[in-house]
């Protein structure tokens, strides 16, 4: 086991009786609080579905560029599909990896809210008709982790434990199935750019033995590499939001690898429905007396409202797909 600069939490705790289960609600307190990152051991997810799932990851990513390229991202103007390498940015660079990203599956809207373009049907392979199958499994794998973590978020912060399925509606989810290819660059290249989630919950998978992924602690970037059997969880900006910065949203960015090697990793969103604003969780006042204020940054305002967060996210990761459906938008933001 390497050195370890985030805590580890085992989820398995809420299933061993009333002391140890306040025990993980202590730990999980603490740990988004104080970092905003942790792993997390115990979630019930197989090696077998691991497995599996790595291997679809694999065989994706394997295919002919034509294969790929007839799921493009451009093709969807709700931003599901293959993008390829250099085809997203951050922070206004580009990221250095090829991904497919694969959301509720749901017939378009019209009308209404801007982020309801957002709503639509994914792009699936025809070419991997065995990916839909896995990727539907580990949806609803992890959606149930994710449903038990916030429920011991909100005991710990002094809420109902039905606090989050109370204002979530249907959740928005989002997987996305990344490769970050070696970079022979002398310098470290941007797998991703430095950068905090939008919605409320993340757990990220990462291919066993690849590292890159850094989190921002006290000014610095430190390593969190993978650790067998757990995935890498982090809050984002609605959580800060909704604990007015008692917990804390936290940079990370990946550093690509260096060629040969590469890097397969899925994270996986848990947020409300796009038409959900999560309320302000009423903190004890122990709580709340170090709760910091939500972040205020002009170039990057954090909404109540989930989707205004996810439409912002994804016109700017994707202008490409922004300038084909939604040149209004973008006038309109101008």
């Amino acid at each position: 086991m390497p050195h370890l600069n985030l805590p580890v939490l085992d989820l398995s705790l809420l299933d061993r009786g009333p002391e140890a289960a306040a025990r993980f609600r202590d730990l999980l307190r603490a740990a988004s609080h104080d970092v905003g990152f942790f792993y997390l051991t115990g979630t019930g997810v197989s090696p077998d579905l691991e497995r599996r799932l790595h291997r679809a990851a694999r065989d994706f990513f394997a295919l002919p560029e034509a294969d790929k390229l007839a799921i493009e991202n451009v093709n969807s103007p709700h931003f599901r599909g293959y993008t390829r390498i250099g085809g997203e940015r951050t922070q206004g660079r580009t990221d250095w990896r090829e991904q497919i990203d694969i959301g509720p599956e749901q017939a378009p809207l019209t009308g209404g809210p801007d982020f309801n373009r957002l709503v639509g049907p994914n792009l699936w392979p025809a070419a991997q008709p065995g990916l839909r199958a896995v990727v539907s499994e580990w949806h609803d794998h992890l959606s149930g982790v994710a449903r038990r973590l916030l429920r011991a978020w909100a005991v710990s912060l002094g809420a109902a434990e039905s606090f989050f399925d109370e204002h979530f509606g249907e959740p928005s989810t989002l997987i996305k199935i990344v490769r970050y290819p070696g970079s022979t660059a002398p310098e470290p290249a941007q797998g991703v750019g430095a950068h905090k989630d939008s919605g409320v919950l993340t757990l990220l998978w990462i291919e066993p033995g690849k590292g890159g992924l850094q989190v921002e602690r006290d000014g610095a970037w430190v390593d969190a590499p993978p650790v067998p059997g757990a995935f890498v969880v982090n809050i984002g900006e609605l959580l800060e939001y909704a604990t007015q910065g008692y917990l804390i949203a936290t940079n990370h960015r990946v550093v690509s690898p260096r060629y040969p090697d590469d890097r397969i990793s899925v994270p996986f969103f848990f947020n409300p429905a796009l038409d959900q604003r999560l309320p302000l969780i009423d903190l004890p006042p122990e709580l709340a007396a170090e709760a910091k204020g939500v972040t205020q940054d002009p170039a990057n305002p954090i909404h109540a409202l989930y989707g205004e967060n996810a439409l912002k996210s994804r016109l700017r990761a994707h202008p490409d797909v922004a300038e084909i459906w939604h040149a209004d938008l973008l006038a309109a933001r101008t």
